[in-house]
């Protein structure tokens, strides 16, 4: 049982990292059988390993160091008369050996019995630092094991020690898979997957299960990667487990299901969008982070180019009319829209939006979450909006005629709005919203202008290096043959993962709505039409602003290529 004096709730309470509410849970749970007690709370995801080790760092002034510190050279375990199995019952890693001091990785620094233990048969002062239990047993792992000792590895090996009620079987009664997934240890793999995708920079965790095999997808800086994937066998009760930690029905598996979680991770404030889709082979689950310390809602700091920054600045201060962003799913336009929204947001203002659904919750802005299932949608949201006196409103998305319809009167009535549209490119939008039966007189009066967006990946400054820039991609360019011109690419390190890119950032292309414009929306001229005369007038398309951040270092040539079109007839 938990005993009162135990030095490390004494701690984690005064630094607040837990709760009293949370310790009577652990209490009347009968979770602690007398281990570490800092263990027991981060395997049942009361905090996260990384906080539990920084605030005992800070309290007891001890290092805390993860593998990569590890000396790599000088490692003295070959040298040391410790087994293998007293290293992994302890959760204890030999660094070092400084004169007559052992330097000892420890995860429980409150194991003061094993320390003296070692103290005395080794013969040598010891000194303590403090590492994640992951770390160690991998480093145990590497020294001493033969097989591999991957993290999700050892996660397995426990479900299988634990011998969790029959897992193999092919009993999928609800009862038996809520058993399975409120057992400790699909709860510390469920933990894993969640904190190694925020500590990867992950924006969406996919679990895909197949017919023999169960996918684990991320996705860093908009690519899809794969990640070592718990066994096909444990899909259900890790699918259950993220079901009841966001509030799920767990008995129904073969509608669509959504719902959220709210976590704290790395001392992070995270939400986590969660939605499953029945497939052939099981649930597929997609859980979309949406971490709050990370998102950028100042316009200044989001890439623009100086000229755009201040079109956009004098657009979103206009009194009423309609501001439109565009581009495909995952492109920064909600973000875009947020940033615009918080520069705008104060005191004399009202502002309402209607978003599917809600991903970031802002202060002093009524926030609308779009119901279908009840009949609430964006038109019939948007027609109470209107009604509520807002000087502007947020329509998540445009969809359908009616709703179109419903934002260019509020538009003209004197309400800014802002929405967004998925087209290639911003006069794209304008032809769209005509063939969703907009009068075009309409449109030519309301539309203030259009944002196009992408997002590109960020060169690594860490193994940032010159890249070849053929002929053809010069005149792609618009460089000149004898013009002096870098580029440049990443190689690939330890900090972006190989990867060569570290983080995102936007390339747009704005199309003001001037009188020139106006004319052409009122003779309802090609998209292309409108892009030309918006180009003599200066508008820079997505990719001649891609070409633009290539030339600055930013990002690579490929990546352009990838995410825009030629802008060749």
């Amino acid at each position: 049982m938990l005993k009162k004096t135990d030095p490390v709730e004494r701690i984690l309470l005064r630094h607040k990292k837990i709760t009293e509410k949370a310790l009577n849970e652990v209490k009347a749970n009968n979770l602690h059988t007398g281990s570490y007690l800092g263990k027991t709370l981060a395997d049942h995801g009361y905090i996260h390993n990384q906080a539990l080790l920084e605030t005992l760092s800070s309290e007891l002034r001890l290092p805390y160091i993860k593998k990569e510190q590890y000396p790599k050279s000088t490692l003295p375990v070959q040298g040391l008369t410790i087994t293998e199995t007293f290293l992994r019952e302890k959760i204890i890693f030999p660094l070092q050996i400084k004169d007559d001091t052992l330097i000892l990785a420890v995860y429980d620094p409150f194991d003061l019995y094993t320390i003296e233990d070692l103290k005395v048969s080794l013969g040598k002062n010891i000194r303590v630092v403090l590492s994640s239990e992951q770390d160690i047993l991998e480093s145990i792992e590497t020294y001493y094991g033969e097989e591999g000792g991957s993290a999700m590895n050892r996660m397995v090996s426990d479900i299988q020690e634990d011998d969790m009620h029959g897992l193999d079987s092919m009993d999928e009664s609800t009862e038996h898979i809520r058993d399975m997934a409120s057992e400790a240890p699909v709860i510390k793999l469920v933990n894993h997957i969640i904190s190694q995708a925020i500590e990867a920079r992950s924006s969406d965790i996919h679990l895909e299960p197949f017919a023999d095999e169960l996918l684990l997808r991320y996705r860093i800086d908009g690519i899809l990667h794969e990640m070592e994937p718990p066994p096909k066998r444990l899909s259900s009760a890790i699918t259950t487990r993220i079901k009841i930690m966001s509030k799920l029905d767990i008995s129904e598996r073969r509608l669509p299901q959504d719902g959220r979680i709210k976590l704290k991770i790395l001392g992070k404030d995270i939400d986590m969008r969660v939605s499953t889709l029945p497939t052939l082979h099981g649930e597929s689950v997609v859980m979309r982070i949406l971490d709050r310390g990370n998102l950028v809602l100042d316009l200044t700091h989001m890439g623009f180019p100086e000229k755009e920054l201040l079109q956009i600045q004098e657009l979103i201060k206009k009194p009423y009319g309609k501001f439109l962003v565009t581009g495909p799913t995952g492109s920064g336009k909600t973000t875009t829209l947020y940033a615009a929204l918080s520069q705008i947001n104060r005191p004399d203002k009202k502002i309402i939006t209607i978003e599917d659904p809600v991903e970031y919750q802002m202060r002093g802005i009524n926030q609308i979450h779009v119901k279908a299932q009840i009949g609430l949608n964006f038109a019939d949201g948007l027609r109470s909006i209107v009604r509520q006196d807002p000087d502007v409103i947020m329509v998540g998305e445009i969809r359908d005629p009616e709703t179109a319809d419903i934002s260019i009167q509020a538009a003209l009535t004197g309400h800014l709005v802002f929405s967004t549209v998925h087209t290639n490119d911003a006069a794209g939008a304008v032809t769209r919203l005509l063939d969703m039966g907009i009068e075009n007189f309409l449109l030519s009066s309301a539309l203030l202008g259009v944002l196009a967006q992408r997002l590109v990946r960020v060169i690594c400054p860490e193994c940032k290096e010159e890249a070849p820039l053929t002929p053809t991609l010069k005149i792609e360019m618009g460089i000149l043959e004898k013009e002096n011109v870098k580029v440049y690419r990443g190689k690939g390190c330890n900090a972006c993962s190989q990867t060569g890119f570290r983080g995102r950032c936007g390339i747009y292309e704005l199309l003001v709505i001037d009188d020139s414009i106006r004319e052409l929306i009122l003779k309802k001229t090609t998209a292309q039409a409108i892009c030309d005369q918006a180009r003599e007038k200066g508008m820079r398309t997505l990719r001649e602003d891609g070409w633009d951040k290539v030339v600055k270092g930013i990002t690579t040539v490929e990546e352009i290529l990838r995410v825009t079109l030629s802008d060749r007839n």
